[in-house]
């Protein structure tokens, strides 16, 4: 299992790229696999975060958090600096109503989930990352409203259901983060007892132990298949409906890809300012860059019948950013190099 683990993450993103292929293959050969790939893209999001929560030691998120530097960086790139430009590059779809509350929801709310992937792979800070995820999932949510309040008016606001918001925050990250929490806990090295492995509380915990190592092991080797299912699942989810309404879709690609191509250097600048490390640098490009599509989209799954493109706005959202974020993975280490020091 070794073995395999360490091939696939050598060769992680053709893996990924190989997955948007067949998942956007299987969803237009066989369109009948949509609802069931969309029901499925929740559990597997799920066992995703947790693999990726297991891979962070939990022991260091507390210093994180007192990192304030990084926090306020964090949240001014993502809560002040991004709204006008978000604002100014939706213009582009602004005579279209159900375009510009899809582009509107997906590109003012901050990726929670597959950022932490992304950046890791591309050296970024992820503990960090980890400890501003429920600060900008709580930001988010309170914040939405009023952008969408001030970009649409207030009558748009009573159609916002918060209720698939925060049950996809309870599902999607309390739920992984807290049984990651348990599992290191219980894992050897991370659960004996005052008495030491060695004591009563090490032998009574000893097969629990080994049990949670195993499936710690486990988790953090099933990484990358986990990524590359939901990577398929989400294509092969959407791209049948996608590609029925392509003519209209094609008016948010350009949008979205300028989105990460301007926000990319604003983070690198903002972590610049702000005197932050590269891993820390790095981890405010992606989080300015990528946003809470997946998260999002129960959300916009429940506004009313005349939005019902939104969803697939959203979607197509995920789909350029997916590609955007292979290509990121090797281009920000170069954006924020190493710092070699000089002997």
């Amino acid at each position: 299992m070794r073995a395999s683990a360490e091939w696939m993450e050598r060769h992680q993103v053709a893996l990924y790229l190989g997955g948007l292929v067949a998942g956007g293959i299987v969803g237009l050969a066989a369109p009948s696999v949509a609802d069931p790939a969309e029901v499925a893209i929740q559990p597997v999001l799920a066992l995703l975060l947790y693999a990726t929560f297991l891979a962070i030691p939990f022991a260091e998120v507390g210093r994180a958090l007192r990192d304030r530097r990084f926090l306020a960086t964090i949240g001014v790139v993502n809560f002040v600096v991004l709204p006008p430009i978000v604002w100014l590059l939706s213009r582009v779809v602004a005579h279209d109503r159900v375009l510009l509350v899809g582009v509107l929801f997906v590109l003012l709310t901050p990726c929670i989930d597959y950022v932490l992937v992304f950046s890791g792979l591309a050296g970024a800070d992820t503990r960090r990352l980890l400890a501003a995820t429920p600060l900008l999932m709580l930001a988010q949510m309170i914040l939405l409203p009023l952008y969408l309040w001030a970009f649409l008016g207030a009558g748009f606001v009573d159609a916002v259901e918060p209720g698939p918001f925060v049950e996809a925050f309870l599902l999607l990250i309390v739920l992984p983060l807290a049984a990651a929490a348990l599992t290191q806990r219980a894992a050897p090295g991370r659960a004996a007892g005052p008495a030491g492995p060695a004591g009563p509380v090490g032998r009574a915990a000893g097969p629990l132990a080994r049990a949670a190592g195993a499936v710690e092991r486990g988790a953090v080797a099933a990484m990358v298949p986990l990524m590359i299912a939901t990577l398929a699942l989400v294509v092969a989810s959407q791209i049948a409906a996608v590609s029925e309404w392509l003519g209209a879709l094609a008016l948010v690609v350009p949008v979205y890809a300028v989105f990460v191509a301007v926000m990319v250097p604003v983070g690198v600048l903002a972590g610049r300012l702000a005197g932050l490390d590269v891993p820390g640098r790095r981890a405010i490009a992606f989080s300015g860059a990528t946003r809470n599509s997946l998260v999002v989209l129960p959300l916009v799954l429940a506004l009313p019948a005349e939005f019902e493109m939104a969803p697939l706005v959203v979607v197509t959202q995920t789909l350029v950013e997916l590609v955007a974020m292979v290509v990121l993975v090797r281009l920000v280490p170069r954006l924020v190099p190493e710092v070699i020091p000089i002997t």
